[in-house]
């Protein structure tokens, strides 16, 4: 049993139709889509639009890490970009130049 805010998560899926849980599975995968075929700044960005797709609210707990280890972790997750992405095309753009997030 998963639960979140008190509430038991994924109850619903059992009273969907066949149509309705094909239905669900399109639209989380077009949502895991989006979020996959994300580039460059708005892969490192808050993203409520991909969290928006499951039933429960988004947690108001939600830590944000302090500048310096948030810092660190961006430039871990870059670095790890350069391991399994080696052939990718950079960008050089800015933030806010490619990126809505940043407007």
């Amino acid at each position: 049993m998963n639960v979140a805010l008190g509430v038991e998560m994924d109850e619903d899926l059992a009273s969907l139709t066949r149509e309705e849980l094909i239905a669900e599975v399109a639209r989380l995968r077009a949502g895991v889509r989006a979020h996959r075929d994300s580039s460059g700044h708005e892969l490192c960005w808050h993203h409520p639009q991909l969290w928006s797709l499951l039933p429960e609210p988004i947690p108001t707990s939600i830590a944000v890490p302090a500048w310096p280890q948030f810092l660190r972790g961006c430039v871990r997750y870059r670095e790890s970009l350069d391991n399994e992405l080696p052939n990718t095309p950079r960008s050089t753009a800015e933030f806010g130049a490619d990126s809505p997030a940043g407007t």
